[in-house]
């Protein structure tokens, strides 16, 4: 399952490729199966193009060490609780500014690394969609009905890549940035089975083994 949602997410980038060629960054929120009244974490992912304003392949001073990822969520009454982290290739980084400011609605991660002694080792033209840079905390709601659907919608305006000096920016409206929307497909819960019941369906298999065995 969670690979025919990144093929449909890689498809969909694709196919929103600037029709000029202007290369252009990528932000994707992912998507994922989140139970009821459960808690499911969701990445959150930049591609580095090469032959854009900054990365990885340009010189100093022209890298991605800041960015702010906005993310709105809806409907907002099936999100019990939510925060925005670091994740992936940032987590072992400090940053030299953090800040996840939150409204009804709305969460942003907001980071600026040193690129001195902090570079966010982005790899040029990784697969899409990239190196996740985020993870957003979700915990369902147990209203939320099932079968029901969180989209988890990148805001435009808001969410860019900048350099460290916050100079040179990506934005959707200049054209070098993409954004791919994510969202929450709410299931019902997993029961949790009880230790003695594991323990049955242990011995159950081991039954079944030994006797394939005999055979």
């Amino acid at each position: 399952m969670k690979g025919v949602l990144y093929g449909i997410l890689i498809l969909g980038v694709l196919a929103a490729l600037p029709m000029a060629g202007q290369p252009a960054d990528v932000v994707t929120v992912g998507s994922v199966i989140g139970a009821s009244g459960g808690t499911v974490d969701v990445p959150v992912y930049v591609r580095d193009t090469s032959g854009t304003l900054i990365g990885i392949d340009q010189p100093f001073g022209s890298r991605i060490q800041s960015y702010g990822l906005t993310v709105n969520y809806s409907p907002a009454a099936s999100v019990q609780a939510i925060t925005f982290t670091r994740g992936g290739i940032t987590v072992p980084l400090t940053p030299a500014f953090e800040s996840s400011p939150a409204t009804a609605g709305s969460i942003t991660l907001l980071d600026s690394f040193n690129e001195t002694t902090n570079l966010i080792p982005f790899t040029s033209n990784a697969t899409l969609p990239g190196d996740q840079v985020g993870v957003l905390h979700v915990t369902v709601a147990p209203t939320a009905a099932i079968g029901s659907t969180i989209t988890l919608t990148l805001d435009p305006t808001l969410t860019q890549l900048s350099n460290q000096a916050g100079s040179m920016r990506e934005t959707t409206a200049a054209g070098n940035l993409l954004l791919v929307n994510g969202a929450i497909n709410v299931a019902s819960a997993v029961p949790a089975f009880a230790p003695w019941m594991l323990a049955v369906l242990a011995i159950a298999f081991t039954a079944i083994a030994v006797l394939l065995l005999r055979r």
